[in-house]
């Protein structure tokens, strides 16, 4: 008489062994067919911005004239806007995401509640980037623009507020881009959250811990890897975002460090010349995309190798 135990020890059969074959041989093909796909797109910019690399050098990367009049180009400010803008979303959303996700996964509402803020949070990411640009200049710029004339008044001679515009600005568009690195930054600091093992939160109750020094001193701390990974996340979202900013940016080709003045970003600089740019300007146009392209790269290199780090220091594991 087979016991359970027997029957789930027995070895699979041939179909059970060529399906699992199958999927991972599917699961390999789609990994290669996606980085065969990435480095189409990179060889395609690549030869299209390969005579404005060549002519353009590095002076492209330390100048901060934009005149297609002139035929002087130059991309400093608008490396400069798209470290600003994302890092401020950075800090605004991922301080604002992580507090979302520690109030969602740590019983703070009914099973319910939680369910239906989880989906209104997750719901955020599919809402398209021109309506968040139409939301910004209808309502986050106007809801605003007491407070920035308050700053700007009496904290004008602070490098930060010292030139305002009553329009598009840095400060708006930071906003409107924290909402929407939002659900990234909360969806992976929720699941991070989710996987800290229960044990280690009965044990500091059972050491008389309360509520909240319970989640700063144990849960928190022991999903630190994960609510890392999320902000590299967020921040990689918030540096390719375009319509939203092309729409509330300004796209003022100045180096600035006033939250109040208008700026540019690369994809918006992209976003908002490349319909009307001749042939030699598109090349100039797909340097910048690969600078971009390389930030992007830089900024997920240096989040993954921190991440596996700070894995194997957890883990206890030698490199």
């Amino acid at each position: 008489m087979s016991t359970p135990s027997a029957s789930l020890a027995q070895p699979p059969t041939a179909g059970e062994r060529w399906m699992d074959l199958g999927l991972r041989r599917g699961a390999q093909a789609l990994a290669v067919g996606v980085l065969v796909l990435l480095a189409a797109i990179v060889v395609e910019i690549g030869a299209v911005a390969a005579p404005a690399v060549r002519e353009r050098g590095v002076d492209f990367l330390t100048s901060s004239t934009w005149d297609t009049n002139r035929d002087e180009f130059g991309i400093l400010p608008h490396i400069w806007g798209t470290l600003y803008s994302s890092l401020l979303a950075l800090l605004i959303g991922g301080t604002l995401g992580l507090a979302v996700a520690v109030f969602i996964s740590q019983r703070f509402l009914p099973r319910r509640l939680e369910l239906l803020l989880k989906n209104v949070v997750d719901l955020l990411a599919a809402i398209p980037s021109v309506v968040y640009g139409l939301w910004g200049i209808f309502f986050v710029i106007p809801a605003i623009r007491p407070f920035t004339a308050f700053l700007h008044e009496h904290l004008g001679f602070v490098p930060l507020f010292d030139e305002r515009s009553p329009g598009p600005n840095m400060l708006a568009s930071s906003l409107v881009l924290a909402i929407m690195v939002l659900p990234t930054m909360t969806a992976v600091s929720r699941d991070a959250i989710a996987t800290v093992p229960r044990k280690l939160r009965e044990a500091a109750f059972g050491l008389g811990a309360t509520r909240w020094e319970c989640i700063l001193g144990v849960v928190l701390p022991t999903a630190a890897t994960g609510v890392f990974g999320a902000l590299v996340l967020a921040f990689g979202r918030a540096l390719g975002e375009t319509m939203a900013l092309a729409m509330l940016l300004g796209n003022r080709n100045e180096f600035n460090v006033s939250l109040l003045a208008p700026g540019n970003t690369l994809a918006a600089l992209i976003a908002n010349t490349f319909p009307e740019a001749q042939d030699h300007e598109r090349g100039v146009l797909m340097y910048a995309a690969i600078v971009l392209l390389s930030i992007t790269l830089v900024v997920n290199m240096l989040g993954t190798a921190i991440l596996v780090r700070s894995s194997r220091k957890a883990a206890g594991a030698r490199p």
